[in-house]
């Protein structure tokens, strides 16, 4: 038996990784079954008051009384303010039926539903209402009332790990009806599943609004301020978009390309080539793309990689032009716009708070509230 001092490096990182790994994965299950425990507490809780106030004709005066009453028998548990013991009654509403399989939104909901809101998140599975953070469920009930649209929230904030502030700002940007809808090829050219998941890979229009840039700006540096800014900019392209590279240099016949920006997708595991365009789409562009896709697929692209998509993106387009101009390309493309916010007059800029002094605040209320403040 080899001593510790006999470990080769390699097996010890191999060891540490391995080590390492277990525990995280560990203290992720531990603290999603807690938060489970939680909102399924809170929801009894709901359940109760509502069937005491059924059963017994009692008013919404109870709420406040027994929020006193919990605070003085149990100073120590926190979370059971009057706001908050309303938000539980509210949940239990919401979803008074927790039967096997998931929550399906009742009929009237299912008939006045906006068609935008995707249709494979009809119903939610139950492991998956669970483990909502109880944040996260508190700003679905205030924001969306289209019970299929807050589903495809739930599963969203778990497959992205979103925080509550960037659940709020999804929501706020409607990123349930932008999902999928970027004016592809993909449905001819890629075998399916992956033409599926490429497509709800890419969103129309893209909201870039943590850029402030005057008109009239360059190509160049709407691409340097994305690249600043490169932590948002993901976030705003979505789960699996892994940056490689701005400016990415292309060797083709001794001459040099340049592609604006270049990203692989670890889900469809296929190179994203994005071109930046201000102003209208102009037909020629899918034609350049495509030159750099073939590129791509011949210099860097894997035996084992997806062929490489390519996505424009401008400021605006005519939905017919855009698909003549793909239906012959042999490439996969998609075509979005994007949208960013305008900068302010120079004397309003000094009358706001900055984005800081907002979410430091912002943050400061949501604490207040947790605590029952």
């Amino acid at each position: 038996m080899r001593g510790g001092s006999d470990v080769t490096p390699d097996d010890f990182a191999a060891l540490l990784v391995d080590v390492k790994e277990r525990i995280l994965a560990a203290r992720t299950r531990a603290v999603l079954a807690v938060n489970a425990e939680l909102v399924q507490l809170y929801w009894e809780v709901g359940r109760i008051i509502h069937e005491r106030q059924r059963a017994e004709g009692w008013g919404a005066a109870v709420i406040p009384r027994l929020s006193s009453a919990l605070r003085n028998e149990l100073p120590e548990v926190k979370g059971f303010s009057e706001r908050n013991i309303k938000r539980m009654l509210a949940f239990f509403r919401e979803y008074p039926e927790m039967g096997a399989g998931g929550i399906v939104p009742p009929p009237v909901a299912q008939m006045t539903g906006r068609s935008s809101a995707p249709e494979a998140a009809a119903h939610v599975p139950r492991e998956v209402f669970w483990a909502v953070p109880w944040a996260h469920h508190i700003i679905m009930m205030e924001k969306v009332k289209h019970l299929p649209t807050r589903f495809w929230y739930m599963e969203q904030t778990l497959a992205h790990g979103w925080s509550r502030n960037v659940l709020a700002v999804q929501i706020e940007t409607e990123a349930h009806a932008r999902q999928g809808k970027a004016i592809t090829n993909f449905s001819a050219l890629l075998p399916s599943p992956q033409s599926d998941l490429a497509q709800q890979a890419l969103k129309d229009p893209y909201i870039f609004d943590f850029l402030t840039l005057d008109e009239p700006f360059h190509e160049r540096e709407l691409e340097t301020s994305l690249v600043r800014h490169l932590e948002k900019f993901l976030l705003e392209l979505g789960q699996g978009f892994a940056f490689v590279g701005r400016q990415y240099r292309l060797d083709v016949g001794g001459e040099d390309f340049y592609i604006d920006l270049l990203f692989y997708h670890l889900r469809l595991r296929a190179f994203i080539v994005i071109d930046l365009k201000r102003g209208r789409f102009r037909p020629e562009y899918a034609g350049k793309l495509n030159f750099y896709c073939n590129v791509v697929n011949d210099l860097l692209r894997h035996p084992d990689d997806q062929p490489t998509i390519g996505l424009i993106l401008c400021q605006s387009k005519d939905n017919l032009l855009a698909e003549y101009s793909i239906s012959g390309i042999d490439k996969p493309i998609g075509i979005s716009t994007y949208e960013l916010t305008r900068a302010l007059p120079t004397h309003l800029k000094s009358a706001l708070p900055t984005v800081e002094e907002i979410e430091r605040e912002l943050a400061e209320v949501q604490y207040r509230e947790e605590e029952g403040e």
